[in-house]
């Protein structure tokens, strides 16, 4: 028979539901606290609150203990800063009020919005006004580098020639004011320095064609003036200018008198008006105001000596110039329209085809 823990038990033959077991807890001498409700709001009206009730805990014959009294108190307070009062009810008021003591309602005025930053008006045109005075200035530099260049290849400054009815005339080939020293000659005039008279294309020389040879041009390009190639090679002669300078002007300015003023004219360098001579325009009549006046001659000799006192008694004497690439700049400079470099080597092609006795170049 085991003894101790493993002694037999006695067994109860009572029904487990009989048996009463005792809480570990024990009872408290305390009353349950009330319960509480919550908020309701009224069907018909949804905008108010409807108070809270408190429903009345049951009756106990017990009077509340302090602790209870204390619970509730502090509830209350609990109570009364986080649920909202009912709110007021809008009675009617009997007698309403004066209109005059209603005081009229302010308009709304937005708040101004204060920027700190003052921008310039022109600060929005920034972009393109940079750019634009960038061109301006470009373009003002360019225009003064052209004037600059139109001036210095004016000799002796602003040349003007005096015109019959109507002011002034600026003009490249006939010397301005120098016209008058240049072509009222009987001849050349006494040159004033020393030139140098064997550079490369120096239209000062003895000729280097023969009157023969220059009728023989004249007529392989059927030129009005042909059988003038005597005259043209005498003036030479008489002026120390090298034929052979005369007629390739005379080609490259008109083709030989057939095209241009010269065919009017008779002028072998389609001359601008020179004091000496008839001044017409492009119809061959006389020369009004602001028309492109050119000198009119009565004869093909006329002309061919007009040509050559300009070049000896102003390009040569006064001016220093004896060649080819000194006259042409100022004979005929890219500021009148004139291609200096294509005229300079058109004479040269042409000057060495004649001398070695080619009619063409």
């Amino acid at each position: 028979m085991a003894a101790g823990k493993y002694a037999k038990k006695e067994i109860f033959d009572e029904p487990l539901d009989t048996i009463r077991t005792q809480s570990a807890i024990p009872s408290r001498a305390t009353r349950q606290l009330p319960a509480l409700q919550t908020q309701q709001l009224e069907e018909e009206d949804f905008t108010e609150y409807e108070e809270f009730e408190e429903e009345d805990a049951e009756p106990e014959d017990d009077e509340p203990s302090a602790f209870q009294q204390s619970v509730s108190e502090n509830f209350s307070k609990v109570r009364a800063v986080f649920i909202p009062p009912k709110p007021l009810r809008y009675t009617p008021s009997a007698t309403p009020t004066p209109v005059s003591l209603y005081k009229p309602h302010k308009p709304f005025k937005p708040a101004k919005v204060v920027n700190s930053v003052v921008v310039h008006s022109l600060e929005q045109h920034k972009p393109w006004l940079y750019r634009f005075s960038i061109v301006a200035f470009v373009v003002v530099i360019s225009l003064g580098v052209l004037l600059s260049a139109a001036i210095t290849q004016r000799p002796n400054g602003a040349q003007l020639v005096s015109l019959p009815g109507f002011g002034k005339v600026y003009d490249v080939q006939v010397g301005g004011s120098l016209a008058n020293q240049v072509q009222k000659t009987n001849g050349p005039i006494a040159i004033t320095a020393p030139i140098n008279t064997n550079a490369p294309y120096s239209v000062v020389g003895k000729p280097s064609v023969n009157a023969a040879f220059i009728n023989s041009v004249l007529s392989a390009y059927s030129s009005p003036a042909v059988g003038k190639g005597q005259a043209l090679y005498d003036m030479g002669v008489k002026y120390g200018i090298d034929p052979a300078f005369a007629l390739a002007f005379f080609q490259h300015e008109s083709s030989f008198g057939k095209s241009g003023e010269a065919n009017t004219t008779l002028s072998l360098g389609n001359s601008r008006c020179v004091p000496d001579a008839d001044c017409v325009n492009t119809s061959g009549q006389p020369c009004q105001a602001n028309q492109s006046c050119y000198a009119s001659f009565p004869t093909w000799e006329a002309g061919f000596e007009a040509w050559y006192k300009l070049i000896r008694n102003l390009y040569v004497a006064i001016w220093h110039l004896t060649t080819v690439d000194q006259i042409i700049p100022k004979y005929a400079p890219n500021a009148d329209h004139n291609d200096e470099a294509g005229y300079i080597a058109a004479l040269k092609r042409e000057l060495t085809a004649w001398r070695a006795g080619n009619i063409y170049s």
